[in-house]
């Protein structure tokens, strides 16, 4: 069954409120800077060797907001998964295809998954993509990704955690703009999205970059029941 089959869930927003302005511009800009920046990755992999290893071998897996493919896209791609990476900017696609030139990859806005009919998957990692959204749109992309999922299927999820809306922060010499929620508001967004959270963890996170403020981030491993 194609994901089309049922009715988006983004069909009942006002696509109108939805401004990705710079967004896209600036980590084309960062480029590889990311990776430089983010050198230590231990929540984002725990997570990823979690879902890696409870999906069937083969597990179809999207990758949503993929950024540079490392590590996710890589690690899904080397356990024996077949990936799709979806990301809004150009610049960190080039830099995927480079590095994981097994899995397939979409420039895609998160609003725009539905209409590309990607199909269902067996598995979805969203690590700090939903962030890059204003709350009022979280919990619409969480349930397009339920929609995507089969039955059974698992996410996994981060987030930063903070209590902002749709804020600018300067991120490697840019500007972007991000949205967070406190543990347990996250988790309550999460399974109202129709998700059982089978696990969670938390990990202080310091990049490499001054430029860029410690943080907690949040993660989840989800199921579709």
């Amino acid at each position: 069954m194609s994901s089309t089959d049922a009715p988006g869930a983004y069909e009942a927003f006002d696509r109108s409120r939805i401004d990705r302005e710079g967004q896209a511009e600036a980590f084309d800009a960062i480029g590889e800077r990311y990776d430089e920046a983010f050198p230590h990755k231990e929540g984002q992999l725990a997570a990823g060797r979690w879902l890696a290893e409870r999906l069937p071998p083969g597990s179809r897996v999207l990758d949503l907001g993929c950024g540079t493919g490392l590590p996710t896209a890589r690690q899904l791609t080397d356990a024996g998964h077949r990936v799709v990476g979806v990301d809004i900017s150009a610049g960190m696609l080039r830099v995927a295809a480079r590095e994981v030139p097994e899995a397939e990859f979409h420039q895609l806005d998160v609003a725009d998954l539905e209409g590309a009919d990607l199909g269902v998957f067996d598995g979805v990692a969203a690590f700090f993509s939903l962030l890059m959204l204003p709350r009022e749109e979280i919990p619409v992309a969480l349930r397009m990704v339920h929609g995507m999922l089969r039955p059974g299927g698992l996410l996994a999820l981060s987030m930063v955690e903070a209590d902002v809306d749709d804020v600018s922060i300067p991120f490697l010499g840019n500007h972007i703009r991000v949205s967070g929620y406190l543990r347990d508001e996250l988790r309550e967004t999460v399974r109202n999205a129709g998700f059982e959270v089978d696990g969670e963890d938390a990990y202080t996170f310091a990049p490499a970059s001054s430029d860029v403020q410690p943080e907690i981030q949040l993660f989840m491993n989800c199921r579709r029941p």
